[in-house]
């Protein structure tokens, strides 16, 4: 087996920082066989950022997105279906399929136990992904992936962050945003 290949990525805020916070968002990913490995890095002005407190029984749960949010898109090249991944700072998480460009959305079954780890430390917040891809995704088909967060201040504002915005308003959604090839 070969070693599997980490891509650093850093997210950029959709306004250019002219509303954020001065953090810094980014991390790696990688694809080991049926595996994806993902770790973000918040750092910089945390203390900025509503971040819910780690609670001791992360679930699955809807609308992670209305507040801060690390999230990861990725579909099989050249095929519509993909997959949105939801991670809270609290621990709570989702995983969903759609099948088509916003269409279809629901939550991919065989999923029940919180896939990610955060670390707090004074340097910021760290999030460290393992996560087993859905079983219809074959070993050796290139994916391509989005990584984005929604970073909600402390006064409600949300910033939209994402490896490029190619659009004219903040999309997650847009396939064209989905950069990295793994």
């Amino acid at each position: 087996m070969a070693e599997p290949v980490s891509h650093p990525f850093d997210l950029c805020p959709f306004d250019g920082g002219t509303t954020s916070p001065a953090l810094q968002l980014g991390g790696e990913i990688s694809r080991v066989e049926t595996r994806l490995l993902l770790s973000f890095r918040l750092g910089g002005a945390i203390e900025a950022v509503r971040l819910s407190s780690p609670v001791a029984s992360p679930s699955r749960q809807d609308g992670l997105w209305s507040t801060t949010c690390f999230e990861c898109f990725w579909g099989v090249e050249g095929e519509l279906p993909y997959w949105e991944l939801n991670l809270s700072p609290a621990g709570h998480w989702n995983l969903y399929r759609l099948e088509a460009y916003r269409d279809g959305l629901r939550p991919e079954p065989g999923y029940d136990l919180p896939p990610h780890r955060l670390v707090r430390d004074a340097g910021g917040l760290s999030l460290h992904l393992d996560l087993p891809l859905p079983p219809s995704i074959p070993t050796d088909v290139p994916l391509q992936v989005a990584i984005t967060s929604v970073i909600e201040d402390r006064n409600g504002r949300l910033s939209y962050w994402a490896l490029a915005h190619p659009g004219a308003e903040p999309d997650f959604h847009r396939r064209d945003g989905f950069l990295l090839r793994l």
